[in-house]
Parts: structure tokens; C-alpha cells; sequence
């Protein structure tokens, strides 16, 4: 461990509660390689495996995953699609649980991918027991961080593939944030698998970014945790609206609830949700670099500012865009470069998950178990699983 992490000493994040939580954010571009590394080495199993199932006829795909691992799935749905040109859907199993005759296609084969940090969320087991027994042609791809959980040691059929993580993707903290970047950017080189090989630059350029983001702003994101603000609001464009989804999450469950949390589009912000905003409201806007989008983004920040309370806003972008109107500006690239759009997301989550990380510290919380009353789980608890007929089947022990 080096001496400082995060600004912080090794005595200091001891103290704090906060070791796991710090050296798993400071870790991710790291870990990020890492990945990249371990998807180059598996890319032709697992592109024998994909493009098998691209030749089917009427293919759905299907990305699920429990809380911030479904998340991943909402980055994902757009890119997917684009990259694989198959019919793509996000689903979380938190719904595919309850109500899978809506997503599961009977006679439609179906591959199913899903994203587990543990792979032993209830939710998560059923739902691939459940599209097994609904499907007449089911495939999966599970990709998690913990070899030894049930996704992964279930999963041994000749229509599954597993990948496993690195090990330093398995977050010891509760919440997840090393876990939740490699598991999404494994899912956007999966959906890329094909075209690995002239990606390079854009490994080097990720690393670039995340690197340049915790050498630089790491003393700014201290100065907003100690804003006095209950509110936080993330808005993200179109695969961004996953990120500004994951970063609402983020900053409310490390602050245990006291930082309650919002998270729309920019389009949809217009709509009704404004209203929240008041003199102690925190927002966040989650800048794309697509130049089509951005234009409808910078309006949105001109809309709020001409009508804006005291709030303090920030932007998280990759370029500085010069003509918005921000209290604090968080730019990803020191250089005159630019990385694709899926990308990007990657990157743009550091903040919320730092931001976090300072606010909790800010309340007097321990970031690594940040719940107070122990109401939240690394691995949710107490959930009844229910056969489909309505029988009982597994009841998880407290």
C-alpha cells in the first residue's frame, strides 16, 4: 500500500474505516488493465462462444444483475446493440424474479449475461434457474469477481461460459466501485470482442484518464464534501444515464441515506424534476463527447443556471467545454485527445464514487461499512425465493 491513498495515510484510513473503500478507488486504472489483459488472453473462447450465437436467428440478449450490477446492464444496452447488432435489453433480476413471463421469450434463443460482484445475490441465482427452466434455448455468459460463488460454480453447462475477474475486483467494502467500472468495461469489450486487437489505444488512453483524475482533483472533491448540501442530482445522456443512475447510488448509500439522491436524463430533467433542486442541492452533470448530444446537455445547464437557486454545480466532462456555466469543472483528459463515447463512461463514474467516499468521511461514517443500523448488506439478505408456481423454494438465512 502506498504511503497516502486518496490524499489519505495509511494510519488515517485505518482509523477512519475507510482502507478498502480508498484503495479501491485509487486502484481502478490498475484494475482496468488488468481486465483488459485477462479478456485479450480468453478473447477467443469467448468469441467462439458469442459469435456461435450471433448466427441464430431472432437472437435476444438479456443484461441483468441485482443494484448496482444492473446498472451495468443500463451502460450497456445501447453499445451492446450497437457493437453486436443484436437485440439487446437491460434487464435487472430484481424484475426478471418477480416477473419473468415479460422479458423471457419461450421459443426465442436467449442469451442471458450476468454481471455479479459475489455471485451469490438471491436474486441473481434465480433468475438464471428461472430463464433455464422458461427458455426452450438459453445460453449463458456470467461475468463476475468471485470465482467461488454460486453464479460461477453452477454455471459448468455446455451453454454456459463464465469469466472471472481479477481478484482485486472483488471489493471488500460494501460498496462497490473497482467491481462495478472492470465488470461494465468487461461488458463493452465483450460487446467489442471481435475488434480487440485495434484497442489498444483506448486501454492507453482510460488509463490516461483515470490516472489523471486521481492525481488532480482528488483536494476539489474534499472542498464539495464539505459543502453543506441533503441533495444530490446526476444527470446523464443515453448510455450516461446508467452512470448518472450508479453515481446517485453511490454517494447515497456511502453517506448512508443522509445525502438523499436523484438521478435523470438532461431531456427528461426538463420534465418535473427540476423542482427538487433548492439552495442544498448538489447536481452533477455527466457530460457525453458526442458532439450531437453535448448540444442538447450544454442547453439543459444553461436552462438550470438562468433559473438556479444557490446550488453548486459541477461538470464532469472529457474536454473543457468553455461555454457552460459550472462551479467546478472535472476534466478527464489533460491532453487534446479523445476516447470513444462507451468508453468514457468508464472513467466518469470516479466521481460520484470519490465524492462518496468524502462525503461519508464528512458525516463521521466509516466509508467501508458506511450503514449505521446494518441495514444494508455486501450481499442483500433475508430475500424468500419462490418457485414459479408460487411453492417456496429457498429461504435465505439472516
Amino acid at each position: 500500500m502506498n504511503d497516502r491513498v486518496l490524499g489519505l495515510s495509511k494510519e488515517e484510513l485505518l482509523q477512519l474505516g475507510a482502507k478498502h473503500t480508498a484503495q479501491e478507488i485509487d486502484g481502478q486504472p490498475d484494475l482496468w488493465k488488468k481486465t483488459w489483459g485477462l479478456i485479450a488472453e480468453q478473447s477467443d473462447k469467448i468469441g467462439t462462444f458469442l459469435n456461435l450465437l450471433y448466427k441464430k436467428e431472432n437472437l435476444q440478449i438479456l443484461l441483468t444483475g441485482a443494484g448496482t450490477s444492473a446498472y451495468i446492464g443500463e451502460v450497456l444496452e445501447g453499445p451492446f446493440q450497437k457493437n453486436t447488432n443484436q437485440t439487446t435489453r437491460a434487464i435487472p433480476t430484481t424484475n426478471l424474479v418477480t416477473h419473468p413471463e415479460l422479458y423471457l421469450f419461450r421459443n426465442k434463443p436467449t442469451l442471458l449475461i450476468s454481471f455479479a460482484r459475489s455471485g451469490n445475490s438471491p436474486e441473481s441465482c434465480k433468475a438464471v434457474s428461472l430463464a433455464k427452466n422458461y427458455c426452450n434455448e438459453i445460453y449463458n455468459l456470467i461475468i463476475t469477481c468471485n470465482p467461488n460463488g454460486e453464479l460461477a460454480k453452477d454455471s459448468n453447462g455446455k451453454n454456459d461460459l463464465v469469466f472471472v475477474l481479477p481478484p482485486e475486483a472483488d471489493d471488500k467494502s460494501l460498496a462497490m466501485t473497482g467491481s462495478f467500472s472492470a465488470m461494465l468495461l468487461t461488458g463493452l469489450l465483450i460487446s467489442r470482442i471481435n475488434e480487440l486487437s485495434f484497442l489498444e489505444e483506448q486501454k492507453n488512453k482510460l488509463f490516461r484518464y483515470g490516472n489523471y483524475f486521481l492525481e488532480t482533483y482528488i483536494e476539489e472533491i474534499k472542498k464539495i464534501a464539505s459543502l453543506d448540501f441533503d441533495r444530490a442530482i446526476f444527470l446523464g445522456s443515453g448510455l450516461f444515464s446508467g452512470i448518472a443512475r450508479e453515481s446517485h447510488l453511490k454517494l447515497q448509500e456511502l453517506t448512508d441515506g443522509r445525502v438523499i439522491c436523484k438521478h435523470d436524463s438532461f431531456l427528461g430533467f426538463r420534465h418535473g424534476p427540476k423542482a427538487v433542486i433548492d439552495d442544498k442541492t448538489l447536481i452533477t452533470y455527466l457530460f457525453s463527447n458526442n458532439k450531437y448530444s453535448l448540444q442538447y446537455e450544454v442547453d439543459l445547464v444553461d436552462s438550470v443556471y438562468s433559473g438556479r437557486s444557490n446550488c453548486h454545480t459541477v461538470g464532469v466532462m472529457e474536454q473543457d467545454i468553455k461555454d457552460v456555466k459550472l462551479d467546478t469543472k472535472i476534466i478527464l483528459s489533460e491532453k487534446d485527445e479523445s476516447i470513444d463515447e462507451d468508453f468514457l463512461t468508464v472513467a466518469s463514474v470516479l466521481f460520484a464514487q470519490t465524492l462518496g467516499f468524502y462525503k461519508s468521511i464528512e458525516f463521521g461514517l466509516k466509508p467501508d461499512s458506511p450503514s449505521v443500523s446494518g441495514m444494508i448488506h455486501r450481499v442483500v439478505q433475508g430475500v424468500k425465493l419462490y418457485d414459479y408456481n408460487g411453492k417456496v423454494e429457498v429461504k435465505n438465512k439472516l
